[in-house]
């Protein structure tokens, strides 16, 4: 590569960096930020109005005088009958009517560290309360029923078994209707899913047939719902996929929100022949519709069922499994199940095992590196298991990672140590040759063919760590189960470093690192944390083990990418950037260890032997 082409790279690079920088800094940070400001302003001016007993009042539809309270989800929650349920991952309640699955909190997540209430998932039917909407449930059309057939959302059951829904205590309701009766058993496991059997009895005198469908429904503006779930997930869209998702005939179909928001979706009816579920997937949370996996079925996505929701953030998925005949006097069983939790691995794995459930565990997205993420993830989720901690887990896992690659690496470093001892030789060659651009050429080749360097070596670990990072970058970002683990002092090893320059790193107690890096611009300096200064710190120390560009310019730009890194990985989430400034300690020493071996001077073997009094620093003299 010629020298000028290099000083235009590294040039590109650094602008490249900074283009992403800025963007994340200084227009998806603060619409984030407004977009909360704006939520917590509007709960506020709730609240306020709640406490004062005022009457939220649209001047442009109501009388005079009139007083019209807004409900919240407490109230939409006791307008109607409904059964509680209470399992050792979830807790909630049925609605009766319609026998719908809209009140599921998650016992072991919450919305944030300092928040310890369950998060709430699943949603009753609150749009209109300004509230978002998430629900499912599963009906039966006959053959020439309009609508939602038969056995719809809004069907009045009535209760037959007694106590509420447990692990251990099934919900059995019963319809009962002119010429058929149904009886649902709901059931519930100790996770997240419930299993709906219907016996489906024709106490007609004539051949009915019946077809059972599942719905899964979702209203309201798509950042809020994501929001609600998961502060900071809404911009996460563009990394990890949030929307429709499901597997099809063993093909994984995925929609993002956005998307569906703008009615794009599954075109038509998608129909399965080899089993499949269909749903709606948020970062670390899903709701899904699991159709009897050894029965046909169809999916089809609607983004305005009913004719009046367009613009209203309305989205349902429907599965329609094949049909029954019910000869007069006979009965028939279908059971379907709903899954609404959290996406924890294992516990998707072993869905996927006892029930039969194809590519259940895709469920987490994976990336095109999924050969890649996937072992990383099962590594990583034993490591911690040994050990006890994500963040031993990754400082085992970026020994384990290494390990394959200490050859490459070795070849590398002596590439890097021949070079190093060139340095000089190829200064004198440019010296003399200056006005001779061709022949300087010519002549550092000659060297490099006399001494066996190839200045193209130094790179090969690179190339084979970019894939690697990356696989790495999307396990830790996607996977639940690092969400919200503590280590040392981090509280929460997906978000980033919580410490600040500003506070002293928490030594003045009066500022928190979430004030100091909230403040405009000045925040985006002494808000940086312990982990990404010690990413910086490391990796100029690499640098020095490498030799120098024999430009002036490009010697200025590579001393710049430290300091440009550190801003660049203080929005990473802290459990990635400490993988990543223990990989440069581990190849620090390893390069280190090399180029001493091979007779490479190092500024850093000149430091230490300064230090400890070996020789006398020639520049001291």
């Amino acid at each position: 590569m010629e020298k000028e082409d290099q000083r235009n790279f590294l040039i590109a690079m650094v602008l490249m960096i900074g283009f992403i920088w800025a963007y994340q800094t200084f227009v998806v940070d603060p619409e984030v930020r407004a977009n909360q400001a704006a939520r917590e302003a509007a709960a506020a001016l709730e609240a306020e109005s709640a406490d004062v007993g005022d009457a939220i009042v649209d001047p442009m539809l109501a009388e005079p005088e009139a007083s019209i309270v807004e409900p919240d989800i407490e109230t939409a929650l006791s307008d109607g009958s409904r059964v509680s349920f209470d399992a050792n991952s979830i807790d909630g309640s049925v609605r009766v009517t319609g026998a719908r699955i809209d009140d599921v909190s998650l016992k072991r997540h919450f919305l944030t560290v300092e928040q310890r209430a369950e998060l709430r998932l699943f949603r009753p039917d609150t749009i209109e309360f300004g509230d978002h909407t998430y629900y499912a449930t599963y009906g039966w059309r006959s053959e020439g029923s309009a609508g939602d057939g038969f056995v719809t959302p809004d069907s009045e059951w009535s209760v037959v078994s007694a106590g509420d829904l447990s692990e251990g205590n099934p919900l059995v309701l019963m319809l009962d209707l002119s010429r058929v009766k149904v009886v649902r058993t709901i059931t519930l496991d100790e996770n997240y899913m419930f299993s709906f059997e219907d016996q489906v009895t024709n106490e007609g005198d004539a051949l009915i047939q019946v077809e059972p469908y599942g719905i899964i429904r979702r209203r309201g503006e798509w950042r809020d719902f994501l929001e609600a779930t998961d502060p900071g997930s809404a911009r996460d869209s563009a990394i990890v996929h949030q929307g429709l998702i499901g597997v099809i005939d063993g093909d994984l179909t995925l929609r993002k929100y956005k998307g569906l928001s703008e009615g794009k979706g599954i075109k038509g009816e998608t129909s399965s022949d080899q089993g499949g579920w269909i749903g709606f997937t948020d970062k670390y949370w899903m709701g899904a519709l699991i159709p009897e996996q050894a029965r046909p079925f169809e999916v089809s996505f609607d983004p305005d069922a009913n004719g009046q929701e367009q613009g209203r953030g309305y989205m349902e998925i429907k599965t329609e499994g094949a049909e029954y005949g019910i000869a007069p006097g006979q009965t028939i069983t279908a059971t379907n199940r709903i899954f609404a939790g959290a996406k924890e691995l294992e516990v998707l794995k072993d869905y996927e095992e006892e029930f039969g459930i194809p590519r259940f565990d895709d469920a987490v997205d994976w990336g095109f590196l999924y050969f890649l993420t996937k072992p990383f993830f099962t590594v990583l989720l034993w490591l911690k298991g040994q050990l006890g901690s994500f963040g031993w887990a990754i400082l085992a896992f970026t020994i384990l990672v290494k390990i394959p690659l200490i050859p490459l690496y070795n070849t590398s470093f002596k590439a890097m140590a021949k070079m190093k001892k060139l340095a000089e030789p190829m200064k004198e060659i440019r010296e003399r040759f200056a006005a001779d651009p061709k022949r300087q050429q010519q002549e550092i080749m000659k060297l490099y063919q006399k001494e066996k360097a190839n200045p193209v070596a130094g790179c090969l670990p690179i190339l084979a760590t970019i894939p690697i990072f990356y696989a790495l970058y999307k396990t830790l970002f996607v996977t639940l189960e690092m969400r919200h683990e503590p280590f040392a002092y981090i509280q929460d090893l997906s978000a980033p470093d919580p410490t600040a320059i500003g506070n002293l790193f928490g030594l003045i107690p009066f500022y928190s690192g979430a004030d100091v890096k909230s403040i405009p611009i000045l925040g985006l300096i002494i808000g940086i944390g312990v982990l990404p200064l010690l990413y910086g710190v490391t990796m100029a120390a690499l640098q020095s083990l490498n030799p120098p560009p024999p430009d002036p310019m490009q010697r200025r730009i590579i001393m710049l990418l430290p300091i440009i890194f550190t801003f660049v990985f203080a929005g990473f989430a802290a459990g990635l950037v400490l993988y990543w400034v223990w990989n440069n300690v581990l190849t620090m020493i390893q390069q280190y260890y090399i180029m001493r071996r091979n007779g490479a001077e190092t500024e850093i073997g000149k430091f230490i032997a300064t230090r400890l009094g070996r020789k006398k620093d020639p520049e001291s003299s």
